[in-house]
Formats: C-alpha cells, sequence, structure tokens
C-alpha cells in the first residue's frame, strides 16, 4: 500500500513517525486498498482561521492606504500582529501545529508585516521622492522576506531567548506607529518624506542584521511577582488606551534602539 500512496502523492511515507495524513485522519488500515478508499490531506481549521484574520488585516491595511486612510492602515497592521501572535498559542495549546500552518503562517507574515508596512509608508510619505521613495519601500520588503526566511531555516537552531535581527512584527510595529502617531498629530507624510526615507530602510536592514533582539520566552508570567509590577501594568495600560499611537511607537522605537545599545555596549567592554 505504501508504494501506491508513493505513487498517487509523488513522495514517500516515512515509516518511522506518523504520516501528514495519518496525523490529520487517524491510524490507516493497510487492509484497505487505496484505490478504494483515496488518503485525504486535511488542515487544523481553529489555527489556520487566526493566520487568516492576520492575513486579511494586512490585506486590508493596503486597501486603507490605497484610500488614503492611513490611520486605520496602522491599526490594522497592529491588528495583524495580535492575530499573528494567537495562532502559534492556540496551536500549540490545541495541539494543531503541522508544517502546513507555519507555511501558510510565513506567507501572511510576509503580506502583513513586509508588504503592507512597506507600501503603506510609501503611499502616505515616500512617493513624493520618486525612486528614492520606492527603493527604501523596497529594501523594507526585501529586509522581510529574507529575515522570515532565515527566521524558518534557524527554528530550533537559534537561542530561544534571543531573535537574530529585528523581528518582522516589531518592524512593521515601526513603521505603522510613526505612521500612525504622525497621521494623528496632523503631520502629513510629505514633512516626514526625508525621515521616512532613512527609517524604513534602516528598519529592514535591521531585520536581516545580526544584532540580537530580546524574545522575552524566557519570562516566568505564571509565577508570583510583587503587587507593584500590577500597578505598573495597568498604568501602561492606561497610557495606551489614552495615547494608543504615541504609547505603542515609543515602545517599539524603544524595543529597536535597545538592540543597537546592546552591540555598541558590548564592544566597549
Amino acid at each position: 500500500m505504501k508504494k501506491k500512496i508513493e505513487k498517487v502523492f509523488d513522495m514517500p511515507v516515512e515509516e518511522t513517525e506518523k504520516s501528514p495524513i495519518e496525523g490529520a485522519e487517524g491510524e490507516m488500515d493497510d487492509t484497505v486498498d487505496s484505490e478504494q478508499k483515496q488518503p485525504h490531506r486535511g488542515v487544523y481549521l481553529l489555527p489556520n482561521l487566526f493566520t487568516t484574520a492576520a492575513l486579511f488585516s494586512g490585506f486590508y491595511s493596503i486597501i486603507a492606504a490605497m484610500n488614503g486612510d492611513f490611520t486605520h492602515a496602522a491599526v490594522a497592521i497592529f491588528i495583524s500582529m495580535v492575530f499573528d501572535g494567537l495562532d502559534g498559542r492556540v496551536a500549540r495549546l490545541t495541539r494543531t501545529q503541522s508544517a502546513f500552518g507555519a507555511e501558510y503562517d510565513s506567507l501572511a507574515d510576509m503580506v502583513s508585516f513586509g508588504i503592507a508596512p512597506a507600501l503603506v509608508a510609501f503611499t502616505w510619505a515616500l512617493a513624493p521622492l520618486g525612486k528614492v521613495g520606492w527603493i527604501a519601500a523596497f529594501i523594507y520588503a526585501v529586509g522581510a522576506a529574507l529575515r522570515l526566511a532565515r527566521f524558518n531555516t534557524m527554528i530550533g537552531i537559534e537561542d530561544k531567548r534571543y531573535f537574530t535581527g529585528l523581528p518582522s512584527p516589531a518592524a512593521a510595529a515601526i513603521v505603522a506607529s510613526v505612521i500612525w502617531a504622525a497621521n494623528d498629530s496632523g503631520v502629513s507624510g510629505e514633512s516626514l518624506a526625508t525621515v521616512m526615507a532613512l527609517l524604513v530602510p534602516i528598519t529592514g536592514l535591521l531585520m536581516v542584521s545580526n544584532v540580537k533582539f530580546r524574545s522575552f520566552k524566557d519570562l516566568d508570567v505564571k509565577g508570583r511577582v510583587p503587587f507593584v509590577v500590577l500597578l505598573i501594568a495597568v498604568l501602561v495600560l492606561v497610557f495606551v488606551a489614552l495615547e494608543p499611537a504615541i504609547v505603542l511607537m515609543g515602545v517599539f522605537c524603544l524595543y529597536g534602539l535597545w538592540g543597537l545599545l546592546g552591540v555598541v555596549s558590548e564592544r566597549f567592554r
């Protein structure tokens, strides 16, 4: 039967582990001929729904920017970040992780955190600069693509406490938060065209750099903390509710600078 499955799908079936078919459909009965019962490949619904929601938010961000609604375009990128953070956690909690889900998540991340921020930044500020503007946006987009490709190849090898290069969601958050804060303050994109022409490609280059950024995966969120930590968390939520654009811009820009400051401090040691 194994040879027949290999012939149908043009790929070998591992003998020591469950095949993707077995993972989705259960144990197969070798007594049933493949011509009578075709094996089916399925996908897990719940985590892929969150990934689709993240992809939808990134796509909506592009549409909103094309319509000149840059506040909603920036907010949609942050909404995509929320869904992107949930799909992996849902998959782990429900034990529905799969190779398909990982590939789908990477493609959705490329749209939401690679193409969308680049196009929003270009439409908002970089278009008047001509070739310089679209080259700056392209550097960011290709940086996000290379970042995601490198991340996929380093899974299980890299130290979980650190990311090598600025994570693509954080890079997208830096660009989106600057646009959101400036647009809410009445600052036009044309007046910040030079600033964005520097910020956008630099953020793209940080994604493919060897700078280490904390992943915060080693934080113990289940343990007990002093009461003052809870008060600080409440104050942070209050500030985010009052001025979400400015607070988010400060947090993510500080995160980006923190990695650079770590490199500088190591060189002076």
